[in-house]
């Protein structure tokens, strides 16, 4: 039987008075939660569900005081389980260094990656050359927003805005919308 909102609140709230078996109490209640959380999100991967319901276990314990007791326990409690998952997701991420992008094209099947090059230079080409620079430089050659700000001379904030307002015009150029 899994605990209601209003149980999971009471435990939570408890538990930050100093009540450790209503602390305790929580974190057994959750597993079950976390367990069908992960498991929907995460197919064909149990190991992973068992350590991203450990990790999310063990954040909820360290994070708890930042719990506001004015707002929904679950909330609070999902969003920590979804910044766990993309944790998991991120360390997981495959990275390929743009020198090796050509020769996996081309074993892909995508023996014109020169033509694909010419797109994206294409599409650079009509944006603005801060906005084409800044995505250039974070995107396709794989800098920091730090290395990418000091190689143009701007501010970190003004090369975020750039790649952000960029990509956003390349997106509805390419979906047709004259914005």
């Amino acid at each position: 039987m899994q605990a209601s909102e209003a149980q999971l609140k009471a435990w939570m709230t408890s538990g930050l008075d100093g009540d450790a078996g209503a602390h305790e109490a929580l974190l057994r209640a959750l597993v079950p939660l976390l367990s069908a959380f992960y498991r929907r999100r995460l197919r064909d991967a149990e190991g992973d569900v068992e350590d991203l319901v450990q990790e999310t276990l063990i954040s909820v314990h360290t994070k708890r005081a930042t719990y506001d007791r004015d707002r929904p326990f679950t909330a609070w409690l999902y969003a920590i389980a979804r910044y766990r998952m993309i944790d998991h997701f991120r360390r997981r991420r495959v990275v390929v260094p743009i020198e090796d992008v050509e020769a996996i094209l081309v074993a892909e099947g995508f023996e014109d990656a020169t033509a694909a090059r010419m797109d994206v230079d294409a599409l650079l080409s009509t944006l603005s050359p801060k906005q084409a620079r800044a995505i250039r430089d974070t995107h396709v050659e794989g800098l920091s927003v730090a290395e990418a700000a000091s190689g143009a001379g701007i501010g970190e904030s003004d090369v975020k805005v750039s790649v952000h307002r960029g990509l956003k015009a390349l997106a509805a150029r390419i979906r047709g919308d004259r914005a």
